[in-house]
């Protein structure tokens, strides 16, 4: 769980110069505060004036890697809404979705599948106002007009296909570290020279607050919890067991919770300094994926997985649709398949650190490719 160095110096900025004064006149801020603030500050936050995403921006997400990625999202949602007995009205809900690429390139591929956009209502989950315009004039090529919420919990109920793509990773989380045997809370304060700083709490975490995973670990150690990730996630539960529907959540993290300082920051494709341009680099950490499917499935949703993207893409026919597309395409376009398909699914690129957990209604079949049974198997 160790994260790249950072690359870039400490600076002001505006976000920065409100931090420093709220920190001056109320105390430091717990870390998932400033998490939260550093992002989605209402005149300053990181998603609330930009678009981020690509090659001119901080960083490339999988829809934007290869087209492949989004088509195969929708034909998983042609089966899941097959596997909902194809319900005459139903809800496809994306959480983050970024410029709306993985939506457009998803109904692309599932239109193919008769009657399923008849009932479809698109319900984007998003709060940058920049974003929503990039998504709206996407999405009108395809010809669908979505409706737009702040928050999952907006969206109407209803049978639903939820997809959450690099998601969770960007919702706060709270950071404890262990000092002379104790947990404390780790907060953002001010250091001798007025710039922004690391620091603990002065009391400890009372040890019932603590998961069980983190009471035995070193000096030092940190551990990450996320009450953010973990409402997400019990509201994506909530939604799925009340209503027929089935949710797929795609992210960067790990399978097993357990210690780790993952926080980082983002800026222009490099790793910087995670204090250093609040408002102005991205903030994410890695997306503890047990505690994601023990809060679905406290909900009595079932979950399925983790496995890596590589096996989840693999499963579901990348090769076959890079294999499609190359037959109709240029020399410089195969080439681009084959290296998309190649970041998506390597070990060393997407493949192995992404992870995909499934989840459905309790009583619906398991969802492709969990029912694919591992070769060499009966």
């Amino acid at each position: 769980m160790a994260k790249p160095k950072a690359e870039h110096a400490r600076r002001t900025t505006p976000l920065g110069d409100v931090l420093a004064q709220m920190i001056a006149a109320d105390g430091p801020m717990a870390v998932d505060r400033f998490f939260a603030l550093a992002l989605e500050h209402p005149e300053h936050g990181y998603y609330m004036g930009r678009d981020p995403f690509g090659r001119a921006g901080d960083f490339i997400t999988a829809p934007e890697v290869s087209q492949m990625f989004g088509e195969l999202i929708g034909i998983w949602c042609a089966a899941g809404w097959q596997m909902m007995d194809a319900p005459a009205e139903w809800n496809l809900i994306e959480l983050g979705p970024g410029r709306g690429t993985l939506m457009a390139d998803a109904l692309r591929a599932c239109s193919v599948m008769p009657g399923l956009r008849d009932g479809m209502t698109v319900h984007l989950v998003e709060m940058s106002p920049e974003l929503r315009k990039v998504q709206g004039e996407t999405l009108r090529r395809s010809g669908v007009e979505p409706v737009w919420h702040d928050r999952l919990e907006d969206v109407p109920d209803g049978p639903s296909l939820i997809i959450a793509n690099e998601f969770f990773d960007a919702l706060p989380v709270q950071q404890l570290q262990k000092q002379a045997g104790r947990w404390h809370e780790r907060v953002v304060g001010l250091d001798g020279s007025g710039e922004l700083a690391f620091g603990l709490t002065e009391d400890p975490v009372p040890d019932a607050l603590l998961p069980p995973w983190a009471r035995d670990a070193e000096d030092g150690a940190i551990a990450e919890l996320s009450p953010a990730r973990e409402a997400a996630a019990k509201e994506i539960g909530r939604r799925i067991t009340s209503h027929i529907g089935a949710a797929l959540i795609i992210d960067y993290g790990h399978a097993r919770s357990g210690v780790g300082d993952t926080l980082q920051a983002i800026a222009r494709h490099q790793f910087a300094d995670v204090l250093a341009r609040p408002g102005e680099a991205d903030i994410t950490s890695h997306v503890d994926f047990e505690a994601l499917a023990a809060a679905i499935t406290a909900e009595g949703a079932k979950a399925y997985g983790p496995v890596t993207q590589g096996e989840f893409l693999t499963k579901m026919g990348l090769r076959e649709r890079e294999e499609m597309l190359r037959k109709r395409a240029d020399a410089r376009a195969r080439i681009r398949l084959s290296k998309g398909a190649q970041r998506l699914v390597a070990g060393n690129q997407m493949g192995q650190l992404f992870k995909v957990l499934a989840v459905t209604h309790p009583d619906m079949p398991k969802p492709a490719p969990f029912n694919i049974e591992p070769e060499g198997r009966a």
